[in-house]
């Protein structure tokens, strides 16, 4: 398939478009910059310049393509609104782009919204609904296309999708406990994350790009359930320091989160689509020094 991918240079987009190149699909590459797009050429990807505000971009990528993985995201967490906003339009221009064709659009959206007080499976549809809701509601706007002729495709990532290189959520703790001389957890530390390996959650994008029929819900979920004190103690083991309680703010915006239970479970998505994650565990990935890049 010919497969337009947008945050094709991200941490997820970059592993996945290696997947797919690998596995014999052919990818256009949405660029925003030179340099994302000269990455983009050295794999053997097609390039399309543009960036989420560029719905004109979006529309001619989606409507030249065999299938649409959409990974891009501002993720502007000093204005959650306008990542909302520019995630919902995307979604929609790309799904009006696909309307009636019975093509698929695989798009990006996310476990942590939805602590449920157990772990979350793919049973359990999207709270949000509308603009202003987290991501714009924009999960249970694509399922609307499904009715309408597209395959709409949901991945829920888990909130850590870990590796060498990761530049989110584990990455911002371990950048904090170089920071305040401690590696923080909230409260006893008992609340939990789920966690996936980079490469699992780029297989598991291909795969049901390849199989998933509309409305699924794929959880990209290795790990279950990692308590957050054992993040922060392989981070303070990793960095010769301390792991303690801290207040939330002394992690920025990811205080508010690393407190709260982000469980979930990926039975369904294993078993439908023979997907068995085989990448590091999430502690062994910070115990050899995955995010020692981290400031």
């Amino acid at each position: 398939m010919r497969v337009f991918v947008t945050g094709a240079s991200g941490w997820i987009g970059s592993h996945t478009v290696d997947e797919l190149l690998t596995t014999g699909h052919e990818v256009l590459g949405l660029a925003r910059t030179d340099a994302a797009a000269a990455a983009l050429r050295d794999k053997g990807a097609g390039v399309l310049r543009g960036d989420l505000d560029d719905l004109d971009a979006l529309r001619r990528g989606a409507t030249d393509a065999d299938a649409v993985v959409h990974l891009a995201n501002k993720h502007d967490w000093a204005n959650p609104a306008e990542s909302n906003r520019a995630e919902r339009s995307a979604v929609q221009t790309l799904a009006e782009a696909l309307t009636g064709s019975g093509r698929p659009l695989v798009f990006a959206s996310g476990l942590a919204a939805l602590a449920l007080g157990r772990p979350s499976t793919e049973n359990d549809p999207s709270p949000f609904s509308g603009p202003e809701a987290p991501r714009g509601g924009a999960e249970n706007l694509a399922f609307e296309y499904a009715e309408r002729g597209v395959r709409a495709i949901a991945a829920r990532f888990a909130p850590t999708v870990h590796g060498t290189g990761d530049h989110g959520f584990v990455a911002i703790l371990t950048a904090a406990a170089r920071r305040n001389g401690v590696a923080g957890y909230i409260g006893d530390g008992s609340s939990t994350w789920s966690a996936v390996h980079v490469r699992d959650a780029a297989r598991l994008v291909r795969l049901g790009l390849e199989q998933a029929p509309a409305g699924t819900r794929l959880h990209a979920v290795a790990e279950e359930a990692v308590p957050t004190r054992d993040i922060a103690e392989a981070i303070g083991r990793r960095l010769n320091l301390p792991a303690k309680p801290v207040e939330p703010d002394e992690l920025g915006f990811l205080g508010r989160f690393f407190g709260t239970d982000m469980a979930a479970s990926s039975e369904i998505t294993r078993t439908a689509f023979d997907w068995h994650p085989t990448g590091p565990a999430l502690l062994e990935d910070i115990a050899a020094g995955a995010y020692d890049h981290a400031v």
